[in-house]
């Protein structure tokens, strides 16, 4: 709101009500939807490792215009579009590594809420009906425009060319914005007192972060094409409502953009590449490492290249954990203080450039400078078991804040065949990035491949 910098003062000691607002459940989500979860997960998990409880609520929109279109056009309903496409979230989420949030409450669960909410608002004279939909006074909200630097003014110039003339007609002025949406024909709907019919977008938030959050939260998330006109929407209902500030701190993550043009990602430009699809082809930690390590209000640039670059970054990381995890075998006791104190000082830097803005960028710089550590230390003759124990440790924790598992145990010599398997079926369909990946993923295990003329050879170093 103050477009600057400021420190995080929380309303309770040591507790993050964090409210992250979530997809529109009509199809799988994209690279730039899963920026947002990434994002946000990020600066959850650095909160978390800084000792802060955080309390994560990020909802599902599961019923607005383009679910009941898609529904429509699939020949399903409603209900079913959105338990097949969040049953696709949550495995995809799962797949980057992103922690269960708190509570993913979902519209549909929250209509009687939704109701109260919207007859406060009416009789408060915030909000008046029309025809069967509900709208709110955007002109009576003093503060309206404030969040994202509009007038209120101009926008009423651009208004009706957002809406409809049929819509228009209905409002009182053009600026108005839907709090519910009158039933047409059999759409699915619920009663309330104005009439038959469904929420709109904005207010489903507004209710759902206050409900599980309280009146005035901590932080409010999402990405930055929300921040006008959801967010300023919201804060219009909700500070109506209860008279306080609706959220202390808003953050708002960057785009994806594809190519060399920068154009941004999305599903109505056709130009997007789903999460679903692309953790088939690649680790998904690749994705969750390139996703991760940007700050969080910088752009994106999706490239084959940049993706390339994340690949090789993360193996770094794990042929670093690899060489440490070898060196316990012949390690003797004791600590090396020296070591200690260069390892204590890299997290001293890496707090540093996370608590500003969470700099992922620097952070993760950090990181790399501790993988040199790990290959210094464990190449030395002597190496000590508490000062092993320790680079792990931090190691460990560091890289777990961007989401990157890094795994102790050895492959199974199953699992290796497989994979082994699976690059050949790579390399015969001339799917070379996909062979290289899983050459990477076994190095990194400590698993280094030989291709002879009588076949792929293997071996553990």
């Amino acid at each position: 709101m103050t477009r600057k910098k400021e420190v995080f003062q929380p309303i309770t000691p040591h507790i993050v009500n964090m409210y992250v607002c979530g997809p529109t459940v009509y199809n799988y989500i994209h690279i730039g939807n899963a920026r947002s979860i990434i994002a946000f997960d990020t600066i959850r998990r650095y909160f978390e490792y800084r000792g802060y409880k955080v309390n994560f609520v990020s909802n599902f929109t599961d019923v607005d215009d383009k679910m009941i279109h898609t529904a429509k056009k699939d020949h399903t309903t409603v209900p079913q579009l959105a338990e097949k496409y969040i049953k696709a979230f949550m495995q995809d989420s799962q797949a980057v590594n992103v922690e269960p949030a708190t509570v993913n409450p979902r519209a549909t669960e929250n209509i009687p809420e939704i109701i109260d909410f919207i007859q406060v608002l009416l009789d408060k004279g915030y909000a008046y009906v029309s025809e069967g939909d509900v709208y709110y006074r955007t002109r009576k909200f003093q503060h309206y425009g404030e969040l994202s630097g509009q007038n209120i003014d101009d926008l009423e110039q651009g208004a009706s060319e957002h809406v409809s003339d049929e819509e228009t007609a209905r409002k009182e002025d053009p600026i108005d914005f839907a709090l519910w949406k009158g039933a047409k024909g059999d759409e699915i709907s619920w009663q309330a007192p104005w009439g038959k019919g469904r929420p709109g977008w904005h207010i489903e938030c507004s209710v759902m972060a206050t409900k599980y959050l309280g009146e005035t939260i901590d932080i409010h998330a999402g990405g930055e094409d929300l921040e006008f006109p959801h967010h300023e929407n919201e804060i219009a209902q909700s500070e109506a409502k209860t008279g306080k500030t609706f959220s202390n701190y808003w953050m708002h993550n960057g785009f994806v953009t594809v190519g060399d043009e920068n154009e941004k990602m999305s599903k109505s430009l056709g130009n997007f590449v789903t999460v679903h699809d692309i953790v088939q082809q690649m680790d998904p930690q690749i994705l969750r490492l390139f996703m991760a390590t940007t700050q969080y209000r910088r752009p994106i640039q999706y490239t084959k290249a940049n993706l390339a670059e994340a690949g090789n970054n993360l193996a770094k990381l794990k042929n670093a954990f690899t060489n440490l995890n070898y060196r316990f075998k012949d390690a003797t006791p004791g600590t090396d203080p020296e070591v200690t104190q260069q390892v204590e000082t890299l997290v001293g830097q890496f707090n540093q450039a996370m608590d500003d803005d969470f700099n992922a960028q620097n952070g993760i710089a950090v990181v790399y400078e501790l993988a040199k550590v790990l290959n210094v230390y464990s190449e030395r003759v002597n190496v000590k078991q508490d000062t092993l124990a320790f680079l792990k440790s931090k190691f460990t924790q560091l890289v777990g804040i961007f989401g990157i598992q890094l795994a102790d145990d050895h492959l199974e010599d199953d699992t290796i065949k497989a994979l082994i398997e699976q690059r050949n079926a790579a390399r015969d369909n001339k799917d070379f990035q996909r062979s290289d990946e899983i050459r990477d993923q076994l190095k990194s295990q400590g698993i280094v491949l030989e291709d002879t003329p009588q076949g792929t050879r293997w071996k553990r170093i």
